[in-house]
């Protein structure tokens, strides 16, 4: 009992001796601060930790539901492999017998990337991808089934190309929106990563719009000039070009396109709805068929305008022989300000866009800036289409 005393006793002291000295503090604030954690810490929230599973299942998701209808566009090239010599060990005077026939080789290449537009086999992918007419082209499955390109149809006016292949009951994507885009929405890209990785996935989000920009890249070898296309710090890379641009629905908002070799975090895709007439009139007819002047140009922008003292218009690089611009005496370096009294801006669309929406056959006034002076020629607009 004494023990059991003295213990007491000694216990109340060191207790008292706590309060008075500061050691312990009955304060229940001090003890949430107790709680509250150290600085660089942080505390997930319950709400936050559903935000993350939900931004992770809409990407996953979109993935899941568009993965099996990319494919991946393969060039088929042929090589000689030179011409093989025999040797006749009996006969120290020709020791080199006559040659063998030369002799080829096939080689695969993946150069770029596509989508599944219908469960026949109609494939959207960019011109640029298939430019070379000479080339023969396979089409990959994501199951690396192999398909042969059996027709291509190349948009003459714009980075688009329809291939056919002989297949059925295929995945088609769907397409979205492009008009109802809004800078900072996400943004995913699939497709097969500098010719190499297919079924590449990457995301960001819509960093521009209404870009100008020249399409094209190191393995394809071919370039366009491309007006109002969308922009994204999605990484998009050579052999991306032809693949599909996502929303977080899984809906195709845009045909990836080209890279920014000055920076880094920049790609650009054609927006969908650019392309929607277009395949709606290859459903209809067969062919694309496009009014055209026949110029191939650069769009001379405001600030270029000012800092040069030109005016503001299409700088003609280059005019395609026989055209309509060559019949109505267009030259290289003219600036094409007006047709048919509208003005060739680039904030306006440029030259594309007014071309666009003129009608095949129609005579048409086209203002030009040649050598400082201006002057007015009549064209008719030329039909083009693409095989």
């Amino acid at each position: 009992m004494k023990r059991i005393l003295v213990l007491l006793g000694l216990l109340v002291l060191f207790v008292g001796i706590g309060f008075s000295t500061g050691q312990f503090s009955a304060d229940i604030p001090s003890l949430k601060n107790f709680l509250k954690p150290s600085s660089g810490s942080e505390v997930v929230t319950p709400s936050e930790k559903v935000k993350v599973v939900q931004e992770e299942s809409v990407i996953t998701d979109a993935v899941d539901k568009v993965s099996p209808s990319v494919v991946t566009i393969s060039m088929v090239r042929t090589r000689s492999l030179g011409q093989i010599f025999n040797t006749d060990p009996f006969n120290p005077f020709n020791v080199f017998v006559t040659p063998q026939q030369p002799q080829t080789q096939n080689t695969t290449q993946d150069i770029g990337t596509g989508f599944v537009i219908s469960q026949d086999g109609i494939i959207i992918t960019n011109k640029h991808v298939v430019s070379d007419t000479e080339s023969k082209y396979k089409i990959v499955m994501k199951d690396n089934k192999t398909y042969d390109a059996a027709k291509i149809y190349r948009d003459p006016s714009s980075d688009l190309a329809i291939i056919k292949i002989d297949a059925n009951n295929l995945t088609p994507v769907t397409l979205g929106d492009s008009s109802k885009l809004k800078v900072g929405q996400m943004a995913i890209a699939i497709g097969t990563a500098l010719g190499e990785f297919r079924n590449t996935v990457t995301v960001g989000v819509i960093s521009g719009l209404g870009r100008g920009i020249t399409a094209g890249s190191p393995i394809e070898g071919s370039t366009e000039q491309l007006d109002n296309v969308i922009q994204t710090d999605a990484a998009i890379n050579p052999g991306n070009s032809g693949g599909p641009l996502l929303n977080s629905a899984g809906q195709v908002i845009g045909i990836n396109t080209a890279i920014s070799t000055e920076g880094q975090n920049i790609g650009f895709a054609l927006p969908i709805n650019l392309i929607k007439d277009a395949i709606d009139q290859f459903n209809q007819t067969g062919k694309f068929s496009r009014p055209y002047i026949g110029v191939r140009y650069k769009m001379i922008t405001k600030d270029m305008a000012i800092t040069y003292e030109v005016p503001e218009g299409a700088y003609v690089q280059d005019v395609i022989k026989g055209s309509p611009a060559e019949k109505a005496g267009i030259e290289v370096e003219d600036v094409i300000t007006k047709i048919g009294g509208r003005r060739v801006v680039d904030s306006e669309g440029g030259l594309s866009k007014v071309v666009s929406g003129t009608k095949v056959g129609d005579r048409v006034s086209v203002d030009l800036w040649r050598n400082s002076k201006t002057l007015i020629v009549n064209l008719t607009i030329g039909e083009n289409t693409g095989e």
